[in-house]
């Protein structure tokens, strides 16, 4: 996990949001958001959380319900009670048993793009693309 000299923001499970979230310290969420969160340090999704938008983080440990894409820098975690919806990308990758996680994963520890020829799937740059959110309307997600 990154080491932050910034304060740690907590978010309660009755705040709800509507937009992106931006930040370069720790954040610990518990409620809604329908939007983006943007955090140079390590996230906590709550168990009561809901977010509908995607993270890119530091780190993350998910307990809560999350319909969006997951970016971290080094790690995400999923907690039993966690719902992912969506696509993560992640140095390192935890999983508990008990998650619900609909979507692929791209863990690689050393961080270096996966070459074409040790990955024949992933040979066009259209493919390392995140996906649209699932359920967003026409198709569409975020930017």
């Amino acid at each position: 996990m990154a080491n932050q000299d910034t304060s740690e923001t907590i978010f309660a499970s009755e705040v709800e949001i509507n937009g992106t979230i931006k930040t370069s310290g720790p954040v610990t969420f518990n409620g809604k958001l329908d939007g983006d969160l943007d955090s140079g340090g390590d996230v906590t999704i709550g168990k009561s959380a809901r977010i509908k938008g995607h993270l890119n983080v530091e780190s993350v440990s998910v307990a809560g319900e999350v319909a969006g894409n997951i970016s971290a820098k080094e790690r995400v975690e999923m907690l039993a009670s966690a719902k992912v919806t969506g696509d993560v990308r992640a140095k390192r990758l935890k999983v508990e048993e008990g998650v619900s996680f609909v979507g692929r994963s791209d863990v690689n520890p050393s961080g270096a793009p996966v070459s074409s020829a040790a990955s024949p799937s992933s040979a066009s740059s259209a493919a390392s693309a995140m996906p649209p959110i699932p359920g967003e309307p026409g198709g569409a997600g975020r930017k």
